[in-house]
């Protein structure tokens, strides 16, 4: 169980209106200018918002592929070790981060976690 970094970013190219934005050591993705996801690719891991609740039962559950980040504007951020979680679950949380970032204009047809395996 383990998802390539390439294979990331896929998913997060396949969400409406997404964007890179790389510096020196980390990348972060957006949703019209708002951050949704980081990337560190020394480490390969990935940093992604979630609700508060999500956050706190992701390390709760599996501590070994889940860290917390951070929190902030009642988000919780995590840590997601590339190396321990499946492709399907990815598309979920990255899903879920972008949904919870994107203006309401874009939530009207978002695409759904299997597009975004098969992107």
């Amino acid at each position: 169980m383990s998802v390539e970094i390439e294979r990331f970013l896929r998913l997060v190219g396949a969400l409406p209106e997404s964007a890179a934005q790389e510096s020196e050591r980390y990348t972060t993705f957006r949703v019209r200018g708002r951050p949704f996801g980081y990337l560190w690719p020394r480490t390969a891991t990935v940093g992604l918002k979630q609700t508060l609740l999500e956050q706190t039962a992701l390390v709760a559950e599996r501590p070994e592929v889940f860290e917390v980040q951070f929190t902030a504007g009642g988000f919780g951020w995590v840590v997601v070790h590339l190396d321990g979680i499946d492709l399907d679950e990815l598309s979920e949380l990255t899903l879920e981060a972008w949904y919870l970032t994107a203006p309401e204009e874009l939530l009207a047809a978002p695409p759904t976690p299997q597009a975004l395996v098969e992107a």
